[in-house]
């Protein structure tokens, strides 16, 4: 470990990081992102496991889910990134503390796997408003661009690790962190001075060359009919534009805030929110969406939690940060009859109809196609 400037150390939460990773020296820990992973998670993980290694520390990387997006496949096969994804042959048991990157429990089914395992959470690091839904041994929350961001000021610090740019596995770090920046803020426009500060350190260290191969991968036919239907079916009211697209392969997941991002370049929209009904190969449904937004007095988080509310288990449905958000939704008893055309689409309809109604009511703004279908069933019983 690094030695570092006493004001430093005090100042940086880095120092109680480091103080308890030495007291977990030899252990094995089990890193839990989110069930979709991103490039902010993927590399703040990476991160993470790197500063573990340093005290003896095995990290693995785990997801309950699927990397769907062109470019997040891109990142993990060129930068040649081992993660984990969770099936019934993965023993969670093994692992003697878990980690929480770039979530904080409520968009990964990994949270109840992990409790029930008796795993118990040893550290939260995020960027999101805080959700207060686990009760980690140490916490770093803060409302930044990114959690590379944070993890790339633990890296500046030297407290624990310095990167060496001879070093083949730090300069994949690096460049992994600095794609973690570029998507998390729209390519740096919506960065701020610690995003613009942590990309000036890594660009010493990264692979340009690898970033641009990475970026430049070009969108699926998929993730094309997706953006269509979104565009072709969006309900724009007072500056926001929601869309339903229907039955989405989970493969084709990542589509959807795609989808979102496209609506939100038109004209007189600030918030777009786009959502799809998810079907996976193990039988499991899931209402899926995402909001994007350049209307900065729109609290995300507080959005999306009012419109949608949370589980029986008290778990928010939905959540975000500065400018986006998504939410998720278990289609529970309804889940099946993918094989029965009539019933999926009587069951899209159902869904489609009251996430609609719950958005735009949160959002202060009458949805007139559900007045007219209530006017005209008004009109049918008159009959």
């Amino acid at each position: 470990m690094q030695d570092a400037p006493v004001a430093e150390a005090h100042a940086s939460p880095v120092v109680g990081l480091a103080r308890l990773l030495e007291s977990r020296r030899g252990e094995r820990h089990v890193v839990a992102i989110q069930d979709f992973p991103d490039p902010d998670a993927i590399s703040s993980a990476m991160a993470y496991r790197e500063l573990a290694e340093v005290f003896g520390i095995s990290a693995d990387i785990v997801y309950d889910g699927q990397i769907s997006h062109p470019e997040n496949l891109a990142l993990v096969n060129l930068l040649e990134i081992h993660l984990v994804r969770f099936d019934a042959e993965v023993d969670l048991e093994r692992y003697a503390a878990a980690v929480f990157v770039d979530n904080q429990g409520t968009t990964t089914h990994l949270t109840e796997r992990l409790k029930t395992a008796g795993v118990p959470t040893l550290a939260v690091i995020d960027h999101h408003d805080p959700q207060d839904y686990l009760d980690p041994i140490f916490s770093d929350v803060r409302p930044l661009g990114a959690a590379a961001t944070i993890l790339s000021e633990y890296l500046q610090s030297g407290v624990i690790l310095k990167l060496e740019p001879t070093d083949e596995s730090h300069v994949r770090l690096a460049t992994a962190l600095m794609h973690g920046l570029h998507s998390e803020t729209d390519g740096f426009v919506r960065a701020r001075p610690p995003e613009y500060q942590a990309a000036a350190y890594l660009s010493r260290f990264m692979d340009s060359d690898l970033l641009e191969k990475v970026l430049c991968v070009q969108k699926s036919h998929a993730t094309l009919r997706v953006i269509e239907k979104a565009l072709g079916g969006r309900t724009v009211r007072n500056g926001f534009s929601i869309a339903g697209v229907g039955s989405v392969r989970m493969s084709d997941r990542d589509a959807i805030p795609q989808a979102a991002d496209f609506l939100l370049t038109e004209e007189n929209v600030h918030t777009a929110i786009v959502y799809g009904l998810l079907a996976g190969d193990d039988g499991r449904e899931a209402i899926s969406g995402s909001l994007r937004t350049n209307k900065s007095t729109l609290r995300v988080d507080r959005f999306l939690k009012d419109a949608l509310g949370e589980d029986l288990r008290g778990r928010p449905y939905g959540g975000g940060r500065s400018r986006a958000g998504g939410f998720e939704i278990d289609c529970g008893f309804l889940t099946g009859d993918e094989d029965d055309d009539e019933q999926q689409r009587l069951k899209w309809q159902l869904y489609d109809r009251r996430i609609r109604r719950k958005l735009f009511r949160a959002a202060g703004v009458e949805d007139l196609d559900y007045v007219l279908e209530r006017a005209s069933d008004a009109e049918e019983e008159d009959r």
